[in-house]
């Protein structure tokens, strides 16, 4: 049987040249191993081309592949009982996650499980009362690094998180509480206590969303669903979030994220209506009403006979197109200039400042192995045990003392 058979082509190109594009990087050679040697087994374990685990040995560990590199080196190391038990544990673990999740046999399917995230996001409706407000900015910040990824799995800090969406440490944190609440998100590795960040996976609640086009707007109220007016689909734009909700204009104390959502609504050739912006955020009609009052004031966006438009300074070829004078005249307004540098400054200071703490306590530490024969209970000339209660021991060795058996007595 070839060593390929039943691998798609992307797979059988990483087994037989290696990562070559650097598609499974890492900060050492093991974790760059261990992240190509799952992306095999997962694609030996797609519906129909399941691999036995005898395949898997074959082709890694008894095969010159470059891609079994990793797993050649644990078997010089550990022996080979050791690597087919590790082999096999992750064909299982990539077997088990093939079965809960669509197939994916490439890059491609992996950003199509992104998008089908990204939808779903899009579509569904963020209460600011109940936090929406910053939940939405979260998901978009970690949408645009699955992107960049090549998949659902990243890894974040919660500095980094805070830095990326505007706001504080601790509105960062109460978000990734509620969305790994409501199944949204999934902590697969902690970064508390290190100097690497947290390990995240992006989900789609419920399951059932994954082949469905997304989460829609609630029905109107008075209405059975089925019947009656029908409802606005709600939208998000992403993308364009990601780009403005970071910005001080965009500040909590500022115009906010809804400010940037409305804003990414906005064209500059066609004009909305309050009503229909709040049918498209699923935001509440004084919030959109105060929100584009601020926004019009500071000339980001421009009123026409009940119309509002994009401001000619922000419009770009796919929508709104952030300018740094026109966004830091509207953060100086506000009164909200330069909390982002200072909230860099700040994380940068707690972080150099616990690189030193932990600097300071490797060099306070000091491992003393524990004495259990005391000093005198063995005569230092002659090595006869003077202490009658160490009498029947070994204490050759006064850190590890053991009974002598009875024919040594």
């Amino acid at each position: 049987m070839a060593i390929t058979k039943g691998l798609s082509a992307p797979t059988a190109r990483l087994l037989l040249e290696g990562d070559v594009e650097g598609r499974y990087p890492g900060r050492n050679d093991g974790e760059e191993g261990y992240r190509l040697t799952m992306a095999l087994a997962a694609g030996a374990s797609q519906p129909g081309r399941e691999w036995m685990p005898a395949d898997f040995y074959r082709a890694l560990l008894y095969s010159p592949t470059p891609g079994g590199e990793w797993a050649r080196r644990l078997m010089r190391r550990k022996g080979a009982e050791f690597a087919e038990g590790k082999l096999a544990w992750m064909l299982t673990k990539a077997r088990n996650f093939v079965r809960q999740e669509a197939p994916i046999v490439c890059r491609q399917s992996a950003w199509e499980a992104v998008e089908r995230v990204r939808r779903a996001v899009e579509r569904s409706v963020w209460r600011s009362r109940d936090g929406g407000e910053a939940d939405v900015k979260n998901l978009a910040v970690r949408l645009e690094l699955c992107e960049r990824g090549g998949g659902l799995d990243h890894e974040l800090s919660v500095r980094r998180q805070a830095e990326l969406m505007g706001c504080a440490l601790r509105t960062a944190v109460k978000s990734n509480r509620r969305l790994r609440a409501s199944g949204w998100l999934e902590l697969e590795r902690s970064g508390a206590r290190t100097e690497e960040g947290s390990k995240w996976r992006l989900l789609l609640p419920g399951k059932g969303e994954r082949d469905s086009a997304a989460v829609t707007h609630p029905p109107a109220a008075g209405s059975t669903g089925g019947a009656g007016p029908r409802v606005s689909v709600v939208h998000t734009d992403t993308r364009a979030l990601v780009r403005l909700a970071g910005h001080d204009a965009f500040h909590r104390y500022g115009h906010g994220t809804n400010g940037a959502r409305l804003l990414t609504l906005l064209e500059e050739g066609e004009g909305k209506t309050a009503v229909e912006l709040r049918e498209a955020t699923g935001l509440h009609r004084t919030t959109v009403g105060r929100r584009l009052k601020a926004l019009v004031a500071d000339g980001l966006v421009e009123e026409l006979e009940g119309l509002f438009y994009l401001a000619s300074s922000l419009a770009g070829p796919a929508g709104v197109l952030p300018d740094a004078t026109v966004l830091e005249g509207a953060a100086r307004e506000r009164g909200t200039a330069g909390a982002g540098a200072r909230r860099k400054a700040r994380h940068s200071r707690e972080r150099l400042n616990y690189r030193r703490w932990r600097a300071e306590r490797r060099a306070r530490r000091v491992d003393v192995a524990l004495r259990l024969v005391p000093v005198g209970a063995v005569d230092v000339e002659t090595g006869e045990i003077t202490d009658p209660g160490w009498e029947g021991w070994d204490v050759s060795d006064p850190y590890r003392p053991v009974p002598r058996p009875a024919w040594a007595a």
